[in-house]
This record gives structure tokens, C-alpha cells and sequence, in this order.
């Protein structure tokens, strides 16, 4: 198991986030702790309002909304009721046990996960302190959780690595562009950090495993000129359908530059297998 943490500025694109997703029907609010109602009993703004009321008891918190995802194996096929029970205790075992929270269960990427939404702020006012907790209680949260329900530990996650990764749904191109954004997305925070490919060309030849291309058009073109990067979809005889998505517009932002940053890192990350 793989967590994640952040702490987003906007509570309510977070929750939009999520909800969103809800809405496309690659997501599931599986369940919930400290509200007064069940999820399938809550709107939007049911949930919002319930955060916001526990976070106005803090003016002087400026980081109050915490986002977590728990990243598993994708032979790791678990069931909504299992994976409460997982949220609970990793949540618990970090100190939010008497936290309001969103659990969520999405289907958009290539590996099973969930998504974590809860407070900072406590009921009496006083905030938790989420300083290195990603380093200190996650972590020791996580190992306590992979041994006791034997999932498979972050450690060995690239051994599997290959396998969580799923080729694009070509069903989902019809959708259209946030849909492609979306599926285009899942797969290179996937493969840009799994691989340690050394050039454009060697991170597409891994690419088109999954569908996926990084064009960078024809060398007598604008976008070639420009430095300019496009990633398109690939249908199952290798041509590029669907809207094209610039790079700069996807999460993480894999644009030409960054990715020539990450070739020279990989170049060093190679140099002790030659030695071997």
C-alpha cells in the first residue's frame, strides 16, 4: 500500500474534486465519519457545510483541509466494505479517529485506490499538526496496516508496478476532452514515475504500451519550433485519435522541459545497474 498525502489550500475544490468524479461515475463515496448523516443521505453542500462549520472554529489555521490516497496493487481487488475498514484504521493509527471524514473509492486509474477527505481542525478548535506526518505516523500506519491484513508493502510496489498501469479505456475518447485529460493523466503519474526512460523516444515506446503518445509534431512545425508537447491517444493499431491535450494543461505538468529535467536524472539513476 502506497499513501499519499497533501494539504490543499481549497477545501472546496478538493471536495469538488472528488465529488466530481462521483458524478462521472468513476468514483463512489463508499463512507463517512462524524456526520450526522449517511453519504448516500448528503448532497454537495451537506458535506461542505459540515467542514466548513468545524474549520471556522480556527481563524488563524491557514492549512486546514487534509487530502490523503491510499494506493494499492492492482491484484489487490478489494471490496467498498474492506476498504472502510482499511480508511478507518489508517486514519485512526495517524490521529484522525475523531475526525469528520469523505472516503472515496475510484476507478479512473490503472490500480485500485481511495481518496481521504478530512479536517484539520479539531472540535474544540485547536488544530493537529501535520508537520512530517507523511514521514512519521503514515508511515508507521501503513506498515502496521500491510502486515495485519497482508497487502502488498510499498517496498516492493515495483515489482508490480508494470501491472498497475492500464492501457487507456479507448471507450472513454468519445467522452471527450476532459475525459481523454483525464485518462492521458492517470497514465503518465504512472509511467513518469516508474520507468527511467532516458529520451522522448524511449519514454514512447513505454507510452504506447498504454495508448498513449508525447507528439511533438512535425520538426518544420510550430509546435516543434516552440518546444510545444502534445499527448495523444493511440487506437489498438497505433493511430492517434481523440483531442489532442498540451502538455501544460495536464496535472503535473509533463511539458518538454520538465521531462528533459527527469532524462538527465534517469541517466544517473542507470549508472549503478551498468556497474553491475
Amino acid at each position: 500500500m502506497v499513501a499519499r498525502i497533501t494539504t490543499p489550500k481549497s477545501l472546496h475544490k478538493t471536495l469538488n474534486y472528488n465529488e466530481q468524479k462521483v458524478q462521472h461515475g468513476t468514483a463512489l463515496c463508499i463512507g463517512e465519519n462524524g456526520f450526522l448523516l449517511s453519504v448516500n443521505q448528503m448532497n454537495f453542500y451537506d458535506k461542505k457545510q459540515l467542514f466548513e462549520n468545524r474549520n471556522c472554529l480556527n481563524d488563524r489555521a491557514t492549512t486546514k483541509t487534509i487530502h490523503v490516497s491510499l494506493n494499492f496493487s492492482n491484484s489487490e481487488d478489494y471490496n467498498a466494505n474492506f476498504l472502510m475498514q482499511i480508511a478507518e484504521e489508517y486514519m485512526s493509527r495517524i490521529g484522525f479517529e475523531q475526525q469528520p471524514y469523505l472516503v472515496y473509492q475510484h476507478f479512473d486509474a490503472g490500480h485500485p485506490h481511495i481518496h481521504i477527505l478530512s479536517t484539520t481542525i479539531r472540535s474544540d478548535g485547536t488544530r493537529i499538526n501535520t508537520h512530517n506526518i507523511g514521514r512519521n505516523q503514515s508511515e508507521i500506519a501503513r506498515k502496521v496496516i500491510e502486515e495485519k491484513y497482508g497487502l502488498i508493502k510499498a517496498e516492493n510496489q515495483s515489482l508490480v508496478s508494470v501491472k498497475m498501469i492500464a492501457p487507456f479505456d479507448l471507450k472513454k475518447v468519445a467522452y471527450g476532452k476532459s475525459e481523454t485529460r483525464r485518462g492521458i493523466a492517470n497514465i503518465l503519474h504512472a509511467v513518469l514515475g516508474t520507468y527511467n526512460y532516458t529520451s522522448l523516444p524511449e519514454l514512447n515506446a513505454i507510452l504506447k504500451q498504454f495508448n498513449v503518445i508525447a507528439d511533438r509534431g512535425s520538426e518544420d512545425g510550430f509546435i516543434y519550433s516552440n518546444r510545444g508537447l502534445l499527448y495523444k491517444v493511440l487506437d489498438s493499431n497505433g493511430n492517434k485519435i481523440g483531442v489532442p491535450i498540451k502538455a501544460s494543461n495536464i496535472a503535473g505538468s509533463p511539458t518538454l522541459d520538465n521531462l528533459e529535467i527527469r532524462f538527465v536524472k534517469n541517466i544517473g539513476l542507470r549508472e549503478p545497474l551498468r556497474e553491475n
